[in-house]
């Protein structure tokens, strides 16, 4: 029997994620995308071919730096019009029953406070299916949009979300003790005042005093997903990740970056074997390899360069609209997605990438490679990447929900019948799903589990309980 492994639909609340130019084929329906019955039935068919999870992207900017505006995004809606991934989670979740639901969210965008209160509620909503994946943004305009002169620095950006995140944690782990809600409809008490606890935090970039508005939710944090692959992200997935999201080219890279990671969790005294790894992957298949090139031909053919440099140049940092697109690509370090970039000369160091050999692979393969094939040769080509270590598979599409339909009807039934993929869902929240029964929660030694107030009383001094006569006169208004 095969490994089992776990898939994720790889979206985003847009028109064009990870394919410019597709949108316009007749197996894409997302010009649809503010249509709301678009996600629920996405949603119904993934759960029916047993995902685990939606992972729904983000950006919280335009992508302008291809030919220094955004042209080329909004005519070509590459991730451009946007829209907030967190919205569509209730629905999806209301029309299912497990499919799990992580979506991305920026440390930019709202202070921890807020945050934190989002999240709960979309947990108790989702009986808690929800995931966070926890990204620092990339793009230059989004700094801006949020009033800044441009975006920190790369690693300091990571220094910031290292802060969030324990700001967070406080929150969700210490500001409610586990017997604080009683609904005791008898004495007409709700929650016991003395086991809620206000957060003090006071550091380089955050700072509050307060308790968390919301009582504890089924998971408490959400299972944290983290997409960075740099030192500088390896260090932070290792720190903070139960899943990493990897764009790697090749399997043999992808061991790599595993390793290192693993190698780094386990000296931060986590398991490594804690940290579970999706690679991303965009599949396109058919019931004939006749039909899968004329498929993938096709695809190759409508993609859209105008699309794909505005997409890589964001990811970039570096505007390759001022080259020749047949001049030969050298690295250079930015401010932005740096590993991405580098992976190509790493996965085939002696080919020379041009501009334009680069548009048509993020035309059709956005940040990650192809497979093209059969349900059997796709089946085949995932055991490979489980055999360097990969756990399970961001599944990306070229059209949806084509893409997601052909997967589900073809490849689904092979990975079952090979013990690769569930045929049943484990009961309980994402967590669960993930881990196992009575796994509903983070483990020790995690860094959330320290502020706990079951395994440590003072919460490391990051507490303090609410003064029941401040309690009076809330009630009292």
């Amino acid at each position: 029997m095969k490994k089992r492994i776990y898939f994720n639909a790889f979206h985003m609340n847009c028109v064009v994620h990870q394919s410019p130019g597709l949108w316009v084929l007749p197996g894409d329906k997302m010009e649809n995308y503010t249509d709301l019955n678009t996600w629920i039935e996405l949603a119904r068919l993934l759960e029916r071919g047993k995902f685990d999870a939606l992972f729904l992207a983000d950006v919280v900017g335009v992508y302008d730096v291809f030919r220094g505006n955004r042209e080329a995004a909004l005519t070509q809606a590459a991730q451009t019009p946007v829209n907030d991934p967190m919205l569509l989670v209730p629905a999806m979740a209301t029309a299912t029953e497990h499919l799990g639901f992580a979506f991305t969210s920026s440390i930019l965008q709202y202070p921890p406070f807020t945050f934190a209160r989002l999240i709960s509620t979309l947990d108790h909503l989702t009986q808690g299916r929800v995931a966070w994946n926890i990204v620092t943004s990339y793009l230059e305009s989004a700094g801006r949009s949020y009033g800044r002169s441009g975006l920190p620095e790369h690693d300091e950006r990571y220094d910031m979300a290292d802060e969030y995140c324990e700001v967070c944690y406080k929150l969700w782990e210490s500001s409610w003790e586990d017997g604080a809600v009683v609904k005791d409809k008898q004495r007409g008490i709700y929650a016991d005042p003395s086991k809620v606890w206000n957060v003090v935090h006071e550091g380089k970039y955050y700072k509050m005093d307060g308790c968390h508005l919301s009582e504890p939710s089924p998971q408490r944090t959400p299972v944290l997903y983290q997409a960075g692959s740099s030192s500088r992200g390896q260090a932070f997935a290792a720190r903070h990740a139960e899943c990493v999201f990897i764009a790697s080219p090749t399997p043999e890279i992808a061991r790599q970056i595993i390793q290192a990671t693993r190698k780094q969790a386990e000296q931060n005294g986590r398991n490594p074997e804690d940290i579970l790894f999706f690679a991303y992957l965009k599949t396109v298949t058919g019931s004939t390899e006749a039909e899968v090139k004329q498929k993938y031909d096709d695809y190759l053919e409508h993609t859209s360069y105008d699309g794909s440099m505005a997409l890589w140049c964001g990811w970039a940092g570096y505007d390759f609209g001022e080259l020749d697109p047949d001049e030969p690509l050298e690295y250079v370090e930015t401010n932005a997605i740096r590993t991405l970039w580098n992976n190509f000369s790493r996965a085939d160091p002696e080919r020379k990438w041009r501009v334009r050999d680069l548009a048509k692979y993020v035309g059709l393969g956005g940040g990650g490679p192809v497979v093209a094939g059969t349900p059997e040769q796709i089946a085949d080509e995932f055991q490979e990447w489980t055999e360097a270590g990969v756990d399970g598979f961001n599944i990306a599409y070229a059209v949806t929900p084509g893409t997601f339909e052909e997967f589900v009807d073809g490849v689904v039934p092979v990975l079952q019948k090979r013990g690769m993929m569930q045929t049943e869902y484990q009961d309980g929240t994402l967590r669960e799903k993930l881990y196992g029964a009575g796994h509903a929660r983070l483990n020790s030694p995690h860094p959330a589990v320290q502020y706990r107030r079951a395994e440590s009383a003072s919460a490391q001094g990051s507490s303090r309980p609410r003064q029941a006569g401040s309690a009076r006169v809330v009630a009292a208004k």
